[in-house]
């Protein structure tokens, strides 16, 4: 789970994902015509949602073909979910003053 909340924590990135999400076939595009980022950083966002398993394709600047690796976003979802599902314990935080 560490590998893909690392490869989700930045806006670009997440941004990416539901843009990817919502295709019905890979993207095939110019994302920097839709992202106000450089295509050198952009590349390097790519390129950890790709080692974190969460996107596949190629990169061929400026364009990219990408879509979402089914089988590991399955698994992040249920990662998460189980994560942030399960019960939580009440505490007693009182401390003596």
């Amino acid at each position: 789970m560490a590998r893909y909340a690392k490869a989700m924590g930045h806006p670009i990135r997440m941004y990416v994902l539901g843009l990817l999400s919502k295709q019905t076939c890979c993207y095939s595009g110019d994302l920097t015509e839709v992202l106000p980022v450089v295509k050198s950083t952009l590349s390097q966002h790519l390129k950890e949602l790709k080692n974190a398993g969460l996107i596949q394709g190629e990169i061929e600047a400026p364009r990219i073909k990408y879509c979402l690796n089914k089988e590991n976003w399955t698994e992040a979802q249920d990662l998460f979910n189980k994560f942030l599902n399960s019960p939580v314990k009440p505490m007693d935080c009182k401390t003596d003053k």
